[in-house]
């Protein structure tokens, strides 16, 4: 097979469609490998930037980026009729849920309408970002057979416009039969298991689950990652693969839910969560720590679960425990407002009209990521009852505009003279700087409430510190 042959050389080109978090550490790592990459992205701003060896994502070196530029190995692109050019194409793209947190699958349907019209015989097709099982074959297979009913003759021309980007499909040559799945093309899903700044492990250190539409598309694919990735594991299909990944998500879910909910119970009780859960993860075996918080973030725990429970539905099966869990940490946010309230109440203070600074913008510790971080639905909450809202964080200097707020804020700086004109701060967000510089913002505090057990309670702190 020559699409084997150019894998195992690494003359095949890989294109990336989708340069954020998993698109763009992925293209990198297989540009370390020895491949020729191009990255695709509709965010014309993107571009420039990568060419010229910079990095817009903090954790994302950019020594990186320039050696791989350097080598000649890593371009980005905003011009997808060069799919063409590619042997295997990857596709990393968002899929949020719409206001009523149902899927909302445009950009894969956009990304496969783009690959459709310049698909051609002998590529590979791998999905990446998480989803309903099912998507890969009900949503992309039907595009990429149907694609065979037409061939690319001119590259680069436009008209037709699926989202952002434009395409051409009028020199395009109808042909009377379709692609066949595993022979004339090959298709396939892959989650991604990218942790954002995680020490202990990165793309290519950790394990990928692939599933292949037909046999000869699995063992493609696992030659194509098998390059790049420590170690490969095969499912019997694109459905196992896509569900392998909501387990994932939803096993986390639900256990941060359970967490949360003791956090509040034992809060009543006088009992501190944090102190039982440090005693409880002695045992060697039959327990996982899992720690409360202000929220869930990210773009995979608060939003993976409800793609199953939708396509549930489809089967006649209500997902209660997951749904459940659901409700308990979007709830999260409330509760932390509330416990500010309370906090700022032992200080005769109201909320309405108190000045509050959020410590953290990011959805996890020391990176620069704000996807579905629960500070942003914190400053929305406490606006609303009538709080001046502040943030400080190192990771991001100003609030950049996502899918459902468009903030108009910029970081706050840590100053002793800063932190004494707040009513109350709040610790969203326990980045390492936090804890380093622990001693001086209790000082010039006048009230820390702590969702993150970041601040030790001691005789100084003491009536200073409230958990939430």
């Amino acid at each position: 097979m020559e699409l084997l042959d150019k894998i195992q050389n690494k003359t095949a080109i890989v294109g990336i469609i989708g340069l954020g978090y998993v698109g763009l550490p992925l293209g990198l790592e297989f540009a370390s490998k020895g491949f020729k990459v191009t990255g695709f992205d509709i965010d014309e701003r993107k571009i420039p930037v990568l060419n010229s060896g910079k990095s817009y994502i903090k954790h994302i070196k950019e020594e990186r980026i320039k050696s791989a530029i350097d080598s000649g190995r890593f371009e980005a692109t905003s011009n997808f009729s060069r799919l063409t050019d590619c042997d295997a194409i990857i596709i990393c793209v968002p899929t949020p849920l719409d206001e009523h947190k149902e899927p909302d699958l445009t950009y894969i349907i956009n990304s496969g309408k783009i690959v459709a019209q310049f698909l051609r015989k002998g590529q590979i097709v791998v999905l990446e970002s998480s989803t309903y099982p099912g998507t890969t074959e009900e949503i992309l297979l039907p595009m990429f057979e149907e694609a065979g009913g037409r061939r690319p003759e001119a590259r680069g021309q436009k008209a037709e416009i699926i989202g952002a980007q434009k395409v051409d499909t009028k020199n395009y040559t109808k042909q009377t039969t379709n692609y066949v799945v595993g022979k004339d093309f090959y298709l396939a899903f892959s989650p991604e298991r990218e942790d954002p700044n995680n020490p202990d492990y990165n793309t290519a250190t950790i394990p990928k689950v692939i599933g292949g539409m037909t046999p000869e598309c699995l063992k493609v694919t696992k030659a194509l990652y098998d390059h790049v990735i420590v170690r490969t594991v095969p499912v019997t299909s694109p459905k196992a693969a896509e569900a392998t990944k909501l387990l994932e998500n939803i096993y986390r879910s639900v256990n941060i839910a359970l967490v949360n909910e003791l956090k509040m119970v034992f809060d009543r009780m006088g009992i501190d969560v944090w102190e039982v859960i440090e005693a409880a993860k002695t045992k060697p075996f039959g327990f996982q720590a899992f720690y409360p918080g202000p929220g869930l973030g990210g773009h995979c725990i608060p939003i993976d679960p409800f793609y199953l429970t939708w396509k549930a539905r489809e089967f006649d099966i209500n997902t209660k425990f997951i749904e459940l869990a659901g409700e308990i940490n979007t709830s999260m946010p409330y509760y932390v407002v509330s416990k500010t309230m309370e906090a700022l109440n032992f200080s005769r203070k109201s909320l309405n009209g108190a000045k509050v600074l959020i410590l953290g913008a990011s959805y996890k510790k020391d990176i620069d990521d704000m996807r579905e971080s629960p500070t942003l639905k914190l400053i929305e909450i406490l606006r609303e009852k009538g709080a001046e809202v502040d943030y400080n964080d190192p990771y991001v200097p100003k609030l950049m505009p996502t899918r459902k707020y468009k903030y108009d804020m910029s970081s706050v700086e840590l100053t002793e003279k800063n932190l004494e004109k707040y009513d109350v701060v709040l610790l969203s967000t326990d980045h390492t700087y936090y804890k380093e510089n622990s001693s001086f913002i209790i000082r010039h505090s006048k009230l820390i409430v702590d969702t993150r057990n970041a601040f030790k309670i001691n005789g100084l702190s003491e009536g200073k510190i409230f958990k939430a």
